[in-house]
């Protein structure tokens, strides 16, 4: 019975997968209709899937940020922001890229990934519109941008968050051990973007000039409501970095901040939670149970056993094997319920076999969060400005996002590779 499960998951997991890819039905229905189809064959039940695979973190940090960002909006600033940066660039779209990519990274490193696109994504759609370029390579560059920029911190991105609590391992550490690999991977992947796209751009000097004409103070439509909206953003940051040493989840902050400016600013409730990109949660909490299936008929778990049964206790073999098991998995799989499962599996093989461990924790977190950049959807961010751009029109094919990200994605992962070997081995 055990058998018939195992593999009657993995089938409504690829077809799943395979609608999302086809892109016929939306993903959102796709995902949570594959979830339901999880529990309805019995593979597990609702109160599990509510209480152990549901990130409900995930969900909070997502619709608090959401809320900010919509409110912030209102003020203008977005706008004045897309004015500086193209003013800054010259009205250089290629520059611009440049820019926006490197913006993207270093945001995600400091806030974490699902924010910086959630505050990024909105102004890159408003620039290439007044520039009348096509917004779609900027979205995609700051996809990866935002997973690799994630990579560099503890706070970046949620596998990091999740290693660094069950090990231990600090901010510090962080920066000391992922931050390095993170710029150079950075660096080349922004040089290879704009080699990509030279091509692409061919913005009219009469745009540019409009452009660089304008003031972009001018933009700012309610600077009242522009002050208390950056105050309170401000301190949710802030809340964010003191997250650990609070003892707060993200989601409390995240939402907490949001309420708060939702009395200062007066806004009208219903009016603003129209605003959140309402489908983009009910995937995520679809994808979550879809990958609970997986999780609870054991097909994660074996995948993960695998990998450490052929190391045989070696800590360079588990670490690179372990890499790259992750960065391909999380292309496919989200990152979080991934890690969530190789987590004690690490542990336990740590256990058997008294190998040296903290190798093998960082080449998980490069590989999980490097990997997100495989697919459209492998990362939370990744969905996020799907759903944005989506929304605005633009909307990014599951299969151009891989064409491009894919082999940018084995192309960070190999430089990793060769980190790890330099760095531990």
């Amino acid at each position: 019975m055990k058998d018939i499960a195992f593999v009657a998951s993995i089938i409504v997991f690829v077809v799943a997968y395979g609608l999302i890819i086809w892109e016929k039905i939306p993903r959102a229905v796709t995902a949570m209709l594959g979830g339901l189809i999880m529990i309805l064959l019995g593979f597990l039940n609702q109160e599990i899937a509510i209480k152990d695979d549901i990130d409900f973190n995930t969900l909070g940090l997502l619709i608090g940020m959401m809320i900010l960002v919509a409110i912030t909006r209102r003020s203008g600033v977005f706008e004045a922001l897309a004015i500086w940066a193209a003013k800054a660039t010259k009205g250089n779209p290629l520059r611009l890229l440049g820019l926006l990519t490197l913006i993207t990274a270093v945001m995600s490193a400091f806030l974490d990934n699902v924010t910086a696109v959630l505050l990024i994504a909105p102004v890159t759609i408003i620039l290439a519109d007044t520039l009348k370029v096509n917004p779609m390579p900027y979205l995609i560059a700051e996809i990866l941008a935002s997973n690799i920029g994630g990579t560099a911190t503890l706070i970046g991105d949620p596998p990091n968050i999740m290693i660094g609590s069950a090990t231990g391992l600090g901010f510090m550490e962080f920066i000391i051990h992922m931050a390095p690999i993170a710029i150079v991977i950075l660096l080349v992947t922004t040089a290879l973007l704009m080699v990509l796209y030279r091509k692409d751009f061919s913005s009219e000097i009469e745009n540019r000039d409009t452009i660089l004409a304008m003031n972009p103070a001018e933009k700012i439509k309610d600077w009242a409501l522009l002050k208390k909206s950056l105050a309170v953003l401000a301190l949710t940051i802030v809340g964010f970095g003191l997250h650990g040493l609070l003892h707060i989840e993200s989601a409390t902050i995240a939402l907490t901040g949001a309420m708060i400016l939702m009395i200062v600013s007066r806004e009208e409730p219903e009016e603003i939670f129209l605003l959140v990109e309402w489908p983009t949660i009910i995937f995520f909490v679809g994808l979550f149970v879809l990958v609970g299936g997986l999780k609870a008929t054991g097909v994660i778990a074996a995948l993960a056993q695998w990998a450490l049964d052929i190391t045989q206790g070696n800590t360079q073999t588990a670490s690179l094997l372990i890499m790259w098991l992750s960065a391909i998995a999380s292309g496919f799989v989200d990152n979080i319920p991934f890690v969530a499962t190789m987590i004690p599996m690490i542990h336990e093989m740590g256990a058997l076999s008294g190998m040296e461990l903290e190798p093998v924790w960082w080449s998980l977190a490069l590989g999980a969060c490097l990997g997100g950049n495989g697919t459209l959807v492998g990362a939370s961010a990744n969905i996020i400005v799907a759903g944005i751009a989506e929304k605005a029109g633009v909307p990014i094919s599951f299969k151009k996002f891989f064409l491009v990200a894919f082999p940018f994605m084995l192309l960070s992962v190999a430089m990793a590779h060769v980190y790890v070997l330099f760095r531990y081995f």
